[in-house]
């Protein structure tokens, strides 16, 4: 890599925590969503 190592190591780590960061965030949401369709399954069952 000579004088680019610095430059390479950085945009990986960059990346890695990117991805991370995505995948977290995915996460949450994919969490919210499910509980937001709980909340209203309960609503359809509570009004019949």
């Amino acid at each position: 890599m000579g004088d680019y190592g610095a430059y390479v190591w950085s945009c990986y780590g960059l990346t890695l925590v990117i991805v991370v960061f995505l995948s977290w965030r995915a996460r949450l949401r994919h969490k919210r969503v499910y509980r937001d369709i709980e909340v209203r399954l309960k609503a359809l069952e509570d009004r019949e």
